[in-house]
């Protein structure tokens, strides 16, 4: 199809659901808009809301490329290098499972912006042998020494703060990537770690986004008042010449290394309870922390059965545990009520939609997920059709939803996503973060890599099932997707970004099941983002409204800006928090496995396949 007919084949009018049919078409072309102020100095000269991407000769007109298609393997990361080494890994004989353990090592050094060793992680796989989907959490733990009264005394008008000790939880995600191992991993522990080790070493040039992101974190660090009790680490790591490294710098971490080659070679203990965790404990101790070599020895992954609800014939899995993988389920439930192809892509009506089955499951999100080791949660009645049924009736078509609740229950949350694809036919969907940027700040002496401020997202209030408790996992952000079609796997993708993460994975299941992109412009597609609820996981900027905040990229017509303006959404701008995406497709050609890989504008990343 060509490209300049993609738009004109999808139905705009949305008949009975239509919200203005007085209102001009919804594909209008844009007007002058002022520069995203998340964009670097001098970039405005490049911002044209008149000027698109150059002609391609088939698909849909804001496609960025093809995606990459292989019969034997395929990964896409948030970095080319990353990416390579997934590929050679699995080149070499490894298991989808070493390729993305290898992918995350690799990630932690090159993308420290949105992973590490500090940090946790979540996986979603294919099984080939069980036909299944499983799921791994390795989240970590709030110190056992850090009580609940202290953290009230550290707060920050009652939110526990972003930096700091008082943010940090135990790392889960080297236990995450050792328990991936020792069930689906072909070749030895220590190989996994090489083209790491290599890349600490020799260094790599910094590329444009991850380089962008390393001195904002950097600057929050440093910045007086910052709640880091020591940011010489940091520097020492992330700025070694004083400042930190731009794009086509030149950067290198001698540190982290060393820290692999012990992990190489002693295993998960090595971390948890070898010469790393003492080095974690000394460090906590001398900076007047709480995480200690007992909260480094408690940690483990869990293995589970994940989520699943079924969209339009979809079947869209979702991590469990403490995470927020149930809101990607509860808005898709309540989605699917609506016909959202008749009111056509990109439209007013279908964003309106969608914008309002995120309200409504977020609102629940903030009353009742939490870590079901501590709380019962309603999870079967918060995922359930008839749930989902009785909330799309709240949604209407020519006004918002003022003010939204949580449902009763009946009486009884930066991130790297990475995703591979193995000949054998295991997919695995990872994601893997410190939270919000690069972490809390802080560095272990000689470690090389940053602790997570995950803590920060455990509620104050008494009575909230999210509450913080010594040992306890805090309600997380990080989700990796999975879907199957007819029992067999379809894929494997992840949108990262905080609270974006479920309204990024909606859209990208919307964009396949509803407008029938390919994996690709399904990612390509502009995107909606909204902020703000009437209850808070953390992460909500104080001030908002009652009915938040609704972001749209420059890329969504301006007709239905307006017409979304006239329902009465207060439309911000566009500010890069739209998240970024990664995709692998599993389909068959005969008797024959083909992958496709795609990933997108918004990351450095790169998606191959062979």
């Amino acid at each position: 199809m060509r490209r300049r007919t993609f738009l004109a084949s999808l139905p705009l009018a949305a008949g009975s659901l239509a919200v203005n049919p007085a209102l001009p078409a919804a594909h209008a072309a844009p007007t002058d808009a002022a520069p995203p102020k998340f964009q670097p100095e001098g970039a405005e000269r490049f911002l044209r809301p008149d000027v698109h991407a150059g002609d391609r000769p088939s698909g849909a007109s804001f496609a960025t490329r093809s995606a990459a298609m292989g019969l034997s393997g395929a990964a896409g990361t948030a970095h080319p290098l990353a990416t390579l080494a997934a590929i050679e890994t699995l080149k070499r004989g490894g298991s989808a499972a070493d390729a993305a353990i290898a992918a995350n090592a690799c990630l932690g050094f090159l993308e420290p912006t949105s992973s590490g060793l500090g940090g946790d992680c979540y996986v979603l796989a294919w099984d080939p042998k069980l036909a299944k989907v499983v799921s791994l959490a390795g989240s970590g733990r709030s110190p056992r020494s850090l009580t609940l009264d202290t953290v009230r005394k550290r707060a920050v008008n009652g939110v526990i703060p972003k930096l700091g000790a008082i943010s940090v939880s135990t790392p889960g995600a080297l236990d995450a990537w050792w328990n991936l191992h020792q069930r689906y991993g072909k070749l030895k522990w220590a190989e996994l770690f090489e083209p790491a080790i290599h890349l600490c070493e020799s260094g790599i040039a910094e590329p444009q986004i991850i380089g962008y992101y390393i001195k904002r974190n950097l600057t929050a660090f440093t910045r007086p008042g910052s709640g880091v009790e020591e940011s010489a680490n940091a520097m020492h790591t992330y700025a070694p010449n004083g400042h930190a490294p731009g794009e086509g710098d030149v950067f290198r971490n001698p540190d982290l290394a060393r820290t692999y080659r012990m992990i190489a070679e002693g295993g998960r203990d090595a971390f948890y309870a070898g010469p790393i965790a003492h080095t974690i404990d000394a460090y906590f101790k001398r900076i007047g922390g709480w995480l200690s070599y007992e909260d480094l020895g408690a940690q483990h992954a869990e293995w589970g059965d994940p989520l699943v609800t079924k969209y339009r014939g979809v079947d869209v899995y979702a991590m469990a545990a403490n995470t927020q993988g149930l809101a990607t389920l509860q808005m898709l439930n309540i989605i699917e009520n609506f016909d959202l192809r008749s009111m056509g892509f990109q439209s007013s009506a279908s964003i309106h939609v969608q914008a309002e089955a995120k309200r409504l499951a977020y609102e629940d999100r903030a009353r009742y997920y939490a870590d079901p080791h501590f709380t019962k949660i309603p999870i079967e009645w918060l995922n359930s059709k008839d749930y989902a049924a009785g909330r799309a009736k709240l949604i209407r078509m020519d006004s918002i939803l003022t003010p939204v609740h949580p449902g009763q229950a009946p009486s009884h949350g930066d991130t790297t996503y990475f995703t591979v694809a193995d000949k054998d036919g295991m997919m695995v969907s990872m994601i893997q973060s410190n939270f919000r940027g690069m972490g809390s700040g802080l560095v272990a002496d000689g470690l090389g890599f940053m602790f997570q401020d995950r803590g920060e997202l455990f509620s104050l209030q008494d009575g909230h099932p999210n509450i913080y408790a010594p040992g306890k996992r805090p309600f997380q952000t990080i989700i990796p997707g999975f879907a199957t079609r007819d029992g067999k796997p379809w894929m494997s993708f992840g949108v990262m970004g905080g609270d974006m993460q479920p309204q990024g994975q909606s859209q990208i299941i919307i964009n396949r099941v509803d407008y029938g992109l390919d994996i690709q412009a399904a990612g390509d597609s502009p995107r909606w983002h909204h902020e703000g609820s009437s209850q808070s996981m953390g992460e909500d900027a104080p001030g908002m409204g009652p009915k938040g905040l609704l972001r749209l990229e420059l890329g969504v017509p301006e007709a239905t800006r307006k017409e979304l303006a006239a329902l009465g959404w207060e439309i911000g701008a566009t500010d890069g928090g739209f998240g970024r995406y990664e995709c692998i497709e599993h389909r068959m050609s005969g008797a024959e496995r083909v992958y496709s890989a795609a990933t997108e504008m918004r990351a450095d990343g790169v998606a191959l396949a062979y």
